[in-house]
């Protein structure tokens, strides 16, 4: 590893909106460069979690170092594979950290789409080289000399310097890394300074092994049996082996200047890998890098063991997977109902499915989560300050709060101008304001939409998709708190408020809303041998209510003739024994009844 200086490493990430091929180009060029055979087995090789395999979505950035023989020298090429779902820009902005450039990859068919436009900006503001490029130039409704105009128009880039392949075919894959040599710009040379290196990623491993972390070696190199300490912490560790991601864990000598590989330290716990961190040789301390901007959650829910969970098993599984996604926040709680769990905070709603599937499926935890909310402000009368809230049951009495205010977001969203009535009227209906409307060419509009987060993070991605037959394209990033008239819309079983259910909406939804949560509960509560009252309320208003209906025994079974007052007396006293009932009897909750208000 020390015969590659600098001037002969390249580190670059791949990204692109969601679906553009992103994965399969990785692939392709690592079957390219000699690092993996050219199998079936390896067509998605850096899609390794479960989850990525079955939805066909990336959510783990993925590293893989290179080889490549380039005008008789021999280059070290560090690529990133990196998400492209709105909910993992958190992941992308990590991974551009340890890079000098980036391959921005377009769909032929697709065109520019929303988070193009985002992780463009994302490689603008880390100063990243950018090689545009088009993929899927195969297909049949491919228009690439259209997309290079999108491309000029939108960015500014060179149409001549664009890129055109196929991932699939490998039309065109030979111009890729000859791009990256001569285009990309090298690291910086500190060979000659001491230590210094940027923890970008980590991930537990077992026990023995703890804690992996990925750095990239800003400066001077770092070997086996160093000593390192952590800026953020001041802890000391001893260096136990590092290596490369060739594309699995390949040990070597040392890491230099430039490169970028793990390294095994012995952590043994997940809060001591803070991503953002700086190491150094022990006993020189040097300046530590600025810190990552921080993932700020958009999404807050309760996750609790379900009924035959283990508080421990859940405490521990959320705790390792963590540390793969530093972007989630955690803190502790304890509910009436569920007993103890987590209030945890996500980037949007399908970040939380992940995660939850991951829990699952990864680590085999049974887990129950509440409804989701967003982030509430408010201002409370006799107190000086915001307050915020973001759960149901931190929702104080209409009478104390002067002001709420929810959480906004500016929208972008590309649509061919075909379906530019309908979007616009889904935006209206979702409490949007338009803020600009731009035609890109003669079939693409780009609208600008300041809209509540509320509105955006349950069904609007799902419905856009729907009303334009899965062309529109949609990103959203922070647009402040304004104010807006929200309430608590309250679930009652048997006129006790099942505070886990409670939901936090605007007053304009909370009728259509209380009515269908009254409603799916219906289907999803098992019957007793009482009556179950399910109503929804604003206060003590009941705005819905719906009834499941009690198991009832024939008594009367047994009569076979005599006066009907017989059969009165066993009716009357079977009523007094469910009123009895009734009066003790607690309702059980399925999981199956907090997805329902989850999915609502």
């Amino acid at each position: 590893m020390g015969e590659f200086k600098p001037s002969k490493i390249r580190n670059f990430c791949i990204t692109a909106h969601i679906d553009h091929g992103k994965t399969t180009l990785s692939t392709k060029l690592l079957e390219m460069s000699g690092t993996i055979n050219a199998t079936k087995l390896n067509q998605l090789y850096l899609d390794k979690l479960r989850v990525e395999k079955e939805r066909g979505i990336t959510v783990k950035a993925q590293t893989a170092t290179m080889f490549y023989d380039y005008d008789g020298e021999t280059f070290l090429l560090n690529l990133i594979d990196t998400p492209g779902h709105v909910d993992f820009t958190y992941e992308v902005s990590r991974s551009m950290t340890a890079c000098e450039g980036a391959l921005l990859l377009v769909d032929a068919v697709k065109g520019v789409q929303a988070q193009s436009v985002a992780n463009w900006w994302l490689a603008l503001q880390n100063s990243l080289t950018i090689i545009p490029a088009i993929n899927k130039i195969d297909l049949s409704t491919a228009q690439p000399e259209k997309i290079v105009k999108q491309l000029h128009t939108s960015f500014g880039f060179n149409p001549e310097q664009i890129l055109k392949m196929s991932a699939v075919t490998g039309v065109g894959l030979d111009t890729v890394f000859p791009s990256i040599v001569e285009i990309i710009p090298s690291p910086e040379d500190g060979s000659n300074k001491t230590l210094k290196a940027l923890l970008f990623d980590s991930w537990y491993q077992d026990i023995f092994t703890g804690v992996i972390c990925l750095v990239k070696i800003a400066s001077g190199k770092m070997k086996t049996g160093d000593k390192i300490t952590a800026a953020s912490t001041g802890k000391t560790y001893d260096v136990v082996e590092v290596g490369i991601m060739h594309p699995e864990p390949v040990p070597t000598d040392a890491l230099y200047t430039g490169q970028v590989g793990y390294v095994k330290i012995g952590m043994k716990t997940t809060k001591e890998a803070r991503v953002g961190d700086t190491f150094y040789a022990a006993g020189m301390p040097v300046e530590p890098f600025p810190g990552f901007k921080q993932a700020k959650p958009m999404v807050f829910a309760g996750l609790y063991p379900d009924e035959d969970g283990d508080f421990n098993e859940l405490k521990d599984a959320i705790e390792k997977l963590t540390l793969t996604d530093a972007s989630v926040t955690l803190e502790r709680d304890v509910n009436d109902v569920l007993g103890m769990g987590y209030r945890c905070g996500f980037l949007g709603l399908l970040h939380m499915d992940v995660f939850l599937q991951r829990l699952r499926e990864e680590y085999g935890v049974g887990v129950i989560a509440t409804a989701p909310n967003v982030p509430i402000k408010l201002e409370l009368f006799g107190e000086e300050g915001l307050v915020e809230v973001t759960q149901a049951s931190q929702w104080p009495e209409p009478h104390n709060i002067r002001t709420a205010m929810e959480p906004y977001v500016s929208a972008t969203i590309f649509v061919p101008k075909e379906y530019l009535g309908s979007i616009t009227q889904l935006c209206m209906d979702r409490r949007g304001v338009q803020t600009g409307v731009d035609f890109i060419d003669d079939s693409r509009v780009h609208l600008s939409y300041t809209m509540p987060l509320s509105e955006v993070i349950y069904d609007f991605f799902d419905k856009l998709k729907q009303l334009t037959s899965g062309y529109a394209t949609f990103d959203y990033e922070e647009a402040g708190f304004q104010q807006a008239d929200l309430v608590k819309l309250n679930i009652l079983l048997n006129g006790v408020p099942a505070e886990p259910l409670s939901v936090i909406c605007h007053r304009s939804k909370a009728d259509h809303t209380g009515r269908r949560v009254a409603e799916k509960l219906k289907e999803v509560i098992r019957r007793q041998m009482f009556e179950i009252r399910i109503q929804a309320a604003i206060g003590n208003k009941v705005i819905a209510r719906e009834t499941v209906k009690a198991f009832r025994k024939d008594v009367t079974a047994k009569c076979y003739g005599g006066d009907i007052t017989r059969k009165r007396k066993l009716l009357e006293k079977q009523k007094e024994g469910k009123k009895r009932m009734k009066s003790v009897g607690n309702v059980e909750l399925s999981s199956e009844a907090f997805m329902v208000v989850t999915k609502i």
